[in-house]
């Protein structure tokens, strides 16, 4: 009597391992439907902050923005180089890892736009005032040494392209004997000095 219940028990077990196994398996496929229906995204969703240095956008306009945004920002970058006597801007660390929504880059466009109005309004100022020293210069220049760099007058006491004096030359920076310097040294401590003291310096020819 033993042997024959042995044989149904172990049936019995052998006819309950698939439905255990079935069981073991309906989690997985029903997180993996999970899974896919919430990858799919809902049309009636508004979209939400997009990287500026995200180049794929389903957003045209936000597209524009962002294109928009990096030429001024280059453009400002380039102005602000020349203002400052540089033939190569500055490296720009954007940062990457911020959300800029559409209405952070319009009012970051504005900003850039003004200051771009700025800078190029600084730039045609120090043109002009640079022009008119230089025309000033050129005529202090003449007059002085007829325009040579190595020219010395009044016993050796003035010297150079604008007869420079030791005590006048070493007040704008300069070193040594201001007929000894380079044209373009003379050139900019002559212009320092007119921009510091007018053209009282030269009495006869400023």
């Amino acid at each position: 009597m033993k042997a024959p219940l042995i044989a149904v028990i172990s049936v019995g077990i052998a006819a309950a391992a698939p439905a255990v196994a079935i069981s073991a398996k309906e989690p997985s496929r029903a997180q993996g439907q999970t899974k896919a229906q919430s990858s799919v995204t809902d049309p009636n969703r508004p979209i939400g902050p997009v990287l500026i240095n995200q180049t794929a956008n389903a957003d045209p306009k936000h597209t524009k923005l962002v294109k928009r945004f990096l030429k001024l920002r280059n453009r400002a970058n380039r102005l602000l180089a020349k203002r400052a006597g540089r033939r190569v801007p500055k490296p720009v660390h954007t940062a990457k890892q911020v959300n800029w929504p559409s209405h952070e880059l319009r009012r970051a466009i504005r900003k850039l736009e003004k200051r771009i109005r700025r800078v190029r309004r600084h730039l045609r100022e120090r043109r002009a005032v640079t022009a008119g020293i230089r025309a000033t210069l050129e005529q202090i220049a003449a007059c002085e040494s007829h325009g040579n760099p190595r020219a010395i007058g009044g016993g050796g006491s003035f010297r150079g392209k604008y007869q420079f004096t030791y005590g006048t030359w070493a007040a704008v920076g300069g070193k040594g004997d201001p007929a000894a310097a380079s044209e373009a040294e003379q050139d900019m401590r002559a212009a320092l000095l007119l921009q510091r003291s007018g053209s009282s310096p030269w009495p006869v020819c400023g």
